[in-house]
């Protein structure tokens, strides 16, 4: 059936991280919601990009972040046969606490749960135009689908893009960095032994093919100053590499990170395939996507500084926690300037950030969220915006429900959906103290 002329209480703009939380809680409070998606597969960063372990939820050993997206996670992991990690040891590096998921099963979970919450769908479409309503509050948007321009209506719009692309074609006011943090291209390698290879003849011969200039060190790491092709070896290739002074905001920068991934990738393969012992090398699981750290942010009704997110500062339009060092990676040096929190520190994000200055009815989650740059670098991960995209979701229900705009809704009717659909609202004291551990131990899928 055409959705042409259709009208929608809330339409989400990306069905990935953010934007599958944000779907389902407004689906399953009531709203007629439609989800767009520019790819054939929902999760985004955690399935299309090829980042398949969530995190943080957990602080100093308590869980600060639940709900949809949680619920998800700890499916998908016992429903591949995964485990939980310890999260009590939270004095462990903070990586070890992230969730190891199935990209398959996590997508179709994500496929199962938008759809049960009575979600309308639109894979392979993208959003070309929003404007505002002539008259009366919403939103009239084009979308551009396989068959053409579609035209809906929505009284709430979400930006789940994670490049503020909604807000952008909306004219609401962005903050673009200067530079943006490398970016990683996903992929798995095998058909080799770690232990049958010579290391140091390995490293040797890339770093004369780097001196050369026919390689760069960030095929194979972070690191822009020493060959450490172990690393790359010893991990399989996991998340080890950058991709540097590219901003892939839009169709064009996308194209060339793409391009240009993928161009790394291959001269890597090709000079590792003539080193001993790597002759029958294989790369698979290459994700059709790079993973984006930064491109831009809304320029929100309040901004979360860094100084904000160290101190732990408890807004008092709090919509969620967020926990994650502060994680900048750059285009010097180790390539990451890391720095962790003060123990006992909870940060905490307020409504006022998912909302872009000068707007009505219209709500951002995930990555592009009002934040500083340094701020960003911790709380656009996972579990932080799967978080949002819960917030976004409830308070876009609430605003059709009650007619009213989304910064006049009543912060403690936020708080009781949010609750209500399994949230942790930041200034309980009943959130959990111990970490969940319902998932059975087994191998991870």
């Amino acid at each position: 059936m055409s959705m042409n002329k259709q009208q929608f209480d809330v339409v989400v703009i990306g069905g990935g991280t953010a934007g599958v939380v944000a779907a389902v809680q407004a689906g399953r409070a009531g709203a007629k919601t439609l989800l767009v998606e520019k790819v054939g597969m929902l999760g985004g960063t955690t399935t299309v990009g090829g980042v398949n372990f969530p995190g943080l939820f957990h602080a100093w050993g308590r869980q600060v972040i639940a709900g949809i997206g949680w619920e998800l996670v700890t499916r998908c992991v016992a429903e591949s046969g995964g485990v939980l990690p310890d999260f009590a040891n939270y004095q462990c590096p903070h990586w070890q606490l992230q969730i190891r998921v199935n990209r398959f099963v996590y997508a179709a979970l994500c496929d199962e749960a938008v759809c049960d919450a009575g979600v309308d769908v639109l894979f392979h479409t993208m959003l070309a135009d929003v404007m505002p309503e002539a008259e009366g509050r919403g939103w009239q948007l084009t979308l551009c689908t396989k068959g053409g321009l579609t035209e809906i209506g929505a009284a709430v719009v979400v930006d789940a893009t994670g490049d503020a692309n909604a807000a952008a074609l909306a004219g609401l006011p962005l903050h673009i960095p200067d530079e943006n943090q490398p970016a990683t291209l996903a992929y798995q390698a095998s058909g080799y032994d770690v232990a049958d290879l010579d290391m140091d003849t390995i490293n040797r011969a890339f770093d004369a093919e780097v001196r050369a200039g026919h390689l760069s060190y960030t095929d194979a790491s972070w690191s822009t100053t020493e060959p450490n092709i172990g690393r790359w070896l010893h991990g399989y290739g996991t998340q080890a590499n950058h991709i540097h002074h590219i901003n892939a905001r839009d169709s064009e920068g996308k194209t060339r990170l793409e391009l240009e991934s993928r161009r790394s990738l291959l001269r890597l393969y090709r000079f590792l395939r003539q080193q001993p012992g790597l002759e029958n090398l294989v790369i698979e699981q290459v994700s059709p996507e790079c993973g984006v750290r930064e491109t831009a942010t809304i320029q929100g009704k309040a901004t979360v500084t860094v100084e904000d997110y160290q101190s732990g500062r408890l807004w008092e339009d709090a919509v969620c926690h967020s926990f994650y060092p502060i994680d900048l990676h750059i285009s010097s040096g180790t390539g990451l300037d890391m720095k962790p929190l003060a123990e006992g520190v909870v940060p905490t994000i307020p409504r006022a950030a998912l909302l872009p200055a000068g707007s009505q009815g219209f709500i951002v989650a995930g990555r592009c969220i009002s934040s500083d740059r340094l701020a960003n670098s911790a709380l656009r991960v996972q579990a932080t915006s799967m978080a949002t995209g819960q917030a976004a979701g409830a308070m876009a229900s609430l605003s059709v429900a009650s007619g009213l705009e989304v910064e006049e809704l009543s912060m403690s009717d936020v708080h009781a959906l949010l609750r209500e659909h399994g949230a942790i609202v930041p200034g309980d004291s009943s959130y959990s103290a111990e970490p969940s551990r319902e998932v059975e131990m087994g191998e991870i899928g």
